[in-house]
């Protein structure tokens, strides 16, 4: 058997890293909670310490930052799609299991074959199709357990369906800007969209310090070591393994929401959380 050659190889590691990474968000948020932060002052801290990191970096390696219409987008996107993505996904874990909010979030590769479809011209095809109707049952198996109440799914749908529309208009109107710099303005758009909002929210912040590890831990591990993580893997295997490679998040998230909050969800919707992964592996395949 022919082994992968090394840089695919370290590919795989970096995308690997980066889903561990991004399936411990929900985690280390529950921490935060814990320590007596809410969802307002969590997002305020983890997008202010990303932006900046990721602006010196910036700074630091001469990157390009994104200009004109591009900047323009980028900054909505921050703005609007991650903010409301962010919101939605963390608001979530305060009305359901870490692992079921995980797995709701990877509704989003049949959303956005959808939405591909609608906006960008993309054929949808029988194969497609069989895959997008797979991936609603699992869906639906999926809720089928009852491990959390009706807010919490919805929120978890949500988040899934601002996800969508992130990465399709991402796809349309950045396809030739810098990765890592559409990422800085997009983190420093949602921190100062979350600081404004915090002056009529009344944000709460941890007053144990663990719980401001657990908010560092959310900044500088799930954000921006994932980012650049899934950046650096990107390169190396391309966007649809990467993809394929990714559905590894909500598993981590399962797994680490039994192993450290005791959390655990029924065979049922085990089963269709498997189901709705296989069809997202297999729709980023097919694309």
């Amino acid at each position: 058997m022919t082994p992968f050659p090394r840089p695919f190889a370290t590919g795989i590691v970096f995308i690997v890293v980066s889903a561990f990474a991004f399936g411990a968000m929900a985690i280390f948020a529950r921490f935060a909670y814990a320590g007596g932060a809410n969802v307002t002052g969590v997002l305020a801290a983890r997008f202010a310490i990303a932006g900046v990191l990721l602006a010196l970096l910036m700074f630091a390696t001469g990157r390009s930052w994104p200009r004109g219409r591009a900047l323009a987008v980028c900054i909505g996107m921050g703005a609007v799609g991650y903010v409301g993505q962010a919101v939605c996904f963390f608001a979530a874990l305060n009305h359901a299991s870490a692992g079921l909010v995980a797995l709701l979030l990877y509704a989003y590769p049949t959303l956005v074959v959808l939405l591909s479809a609608a906006f960008l011209g993309e054929r949808i095809t029988a194969t497609k199709l069989a895959l997008l109707a797979a991936s609603f049952a699992g869906l639906a198996l999926t809720l089928g357990g009852g491990q959390g109440t009706a807010t919490g799914i919805a929120l978890g749908l949500a988040a899934a369906a601002f996800y969508s529309v992130y990465i399709v208009i991402g796809a349309r109107e950045l396809k030739d800007t810098d990765a890592l710099g559409s990422t800085t303005v997009v983190c420093l758009s949602a921190a100062v969209v979350l600081a404004l909002s915090a002056l009529v929210t009344q944000p709460r912040f941890p007053g144990a310090a663990w719980g401001w590890a657990a908010i560092a831990a959310i900044a500088v591990v799930s954000t921006v070591v994932s980012i650049l993580a899934f950046f650096a893997g990107l390169k190396r295997v391309g966007p649809a393994v990467a993809s394929i490679v990714s559905t590894l998040e909500p598993v981590v998230t399962v797994a680490l929401a039994w192993l450290v909050l005791g959390e655990s969800l029924t065979a049922l919707q085990l089963a269709g959380g498997a189901l709705v992964l296989a069809c997202a592996a297999l729709l980023a395949r097919s694309r």
